[in-house]
């Protein structure tokens, strides 16, 4: 389940609330789609029956319920079958796969936001998905305030838990957003940061010029 052994090319996503992540990672994909590549778009938690179904059951529980291991187990096991449906037989078969989130996500949120053990969370990670990891983590920053302000002009029914509950206030997304930048710094060779601010075309761009020489 190694990188080595796919042919494709595993891209990744990942940024604090509201910076933009589903809406540029379909914007990536419409362009490398325009350019005659094969290119599977897909999320996290889901991608699969079984992870939209945990993804619906992790937006239902109440703040009174959170319990960090718990979200971190039901997120791999998503992640699990992710793998093994779609990402992996995607990248055998040669395509680029563009992920809204992944296993980074888990660090940042259960692990610098809810102060699980960072070593823990990725030993999970290594054994649900089989050590298959992205060749490039783009991270759009956003400021928490930004991002959940974004989040907050949008539609109600699209906020989650981690955007409304009690237990996940600024300071939970102060943490998870110095997480990302933490998690970057730690690994240059996979990540690349780009500015969230402006304009989505310009957002896109820059997340194209982190890009280039995979894709372009």
């Amino acid at each position: 389940m190694d990188n080595d052994a796919r042919s494709g090319t595993f891209i990744t996503l990942e940024g604090p609330d509201g910076a933009g992540k589903s809406r540029q990672a379909a914007a990536l994909a419409e362009r490398l789609r325009g350019l005659g590549r094969d290119v599977v778009l897909t999320r996290e938690p889901g991608g699969t029956t079984l992870g939209e179904r945990i993804r619906a059951l992790l937006l239902e529980i109440s703040s009174d319920e959170h319990d960090p291991i718990s979200d971190a187990l039901l997120f791999s096991a998503a992640r699990r079958r992710h793998v093994g449906e779609v990402i992996g037989p995607a990248l055998e078969r040669g395509a680029i796969v563009i992920c809204d989130r992944y296993a980074d996500s888990t660090l940042a949120y259960q692990g610098h936001g809810d102060g699980l053990p960072i070593d823990s969370l990725r030993e999970l990670t290594e054994f649900a998905t089989g050590g298959l990891w992205p060749v490039r983590t783009v991270l759009i920053d956003v400021s928490a305030a930004e991002g959940l302000t974004r989040r907050q002009m949008g539609a109600a029914m699209d906020m989650t838990r981690f955007e409304v509950a009690d237990a996940h206030g600024m300071a939970f997304h102060e943490r998870v957003r110095q997480g990302y930048l933490d998690l970057a710094a730690a690994e240059p060779q996979r990540w690349r940061v780009v500015d969230g601010a402006g304009s989505p075309d310009e957002v896109a761009q820059r997340i194209w010029s982190a890009l280039a020489d995979l894709v372009g």
